[in-house]
């Protein structure tokens, strides 16, 4: 994936004029709520953008985040918010990296979380690149919360072709070792009032 591509699309548009900008990621932090997890638990956010779902985790008492992105302008602009929200983000390990290439520290996390970034891996290698990391970086047992678009949701995303997914197709592409504990389609509405659906699922990692 293209590090100046993401950079642009970040530098041209506000944060709450992309299209996959939620005002309340609510549902994300009930998943996340519903593993019954300590709050010390290590989760990261790959492809946060400028998502304010660490700010909700934050405000829940989470004290272990991990947020990464290709984009450091919105990185920096997640840091802004939250600074002039007066929540402290010391704490907060950043990284502007891809997540197909990073090197993360080998069974680290606890939690995987991932909002419309899986999606975009159309190739195979990019998709084996991926869950290599997830592999890699998630500890024995630990949960991966995947969104991608659904199998009847939109091509394309700011552009970009995507692949869409059934329960079936992902389980199949992520393979035996992720094991589906729920699933449930969404209605996501942009900012400029369009619908798009989402599958929205959560697994836990056996390996």
């Amino acid at each position: 994936m293209s590090r100046n591509y993401w950079e642009e699309v970040y530098q041209s548009k506000p944060a709450d004029q992309v299209s996959w900008y939620q005002q309340q990621p609510s549902q994300t932090l009930t998943f996340i709520e519903s593993l019954d997890l300590p709050l010390d638990a290590k989760l990261i956010d790959v492809g946060s953008g400028a998502s304010l779902l660490v700010d909700q985790l934050i405000e829940a008492g989470y004290k272990n985040l991990h947020v990464l992105d290709l984009s450091g302008t919105a990185l920096q602009a997640t840091r802004e918010r939250l600074s002039e929200k007066g929540l402290d983000i010391s704490e907060i390990d950043w990284q502007v990296a891809d997540i197909c290439t990073v090197a993360l520290e080998p069974q680290h996390y606890d939690v995987w979380h991932d909002r419309a970034v899986f999606h975009f891996m159309v190739t195979e290698v990019h998709q084996q690149q991926y869950l290599h990391n997830v592999r890699q970086a998630l500890k024995p047992n630990g949960f991966m919360i995947l969104s991608t678009f659904a199998e009847d949701g939109p091509t394309q995303c700011s552009g970009l072709p995507v692949e869409r997914y059934s329960v079936e197709k992902l389980a199949q592409r992520l393979g035996g070792d992720f094991i589906l504990l729920h699933h449930e389609v969404e209605i996501h509405i942009t900012p400029w009032n369009t619908e798009q659906k989402f599958l929205n699922t959560i697994w836990q990692f056996r390996n």
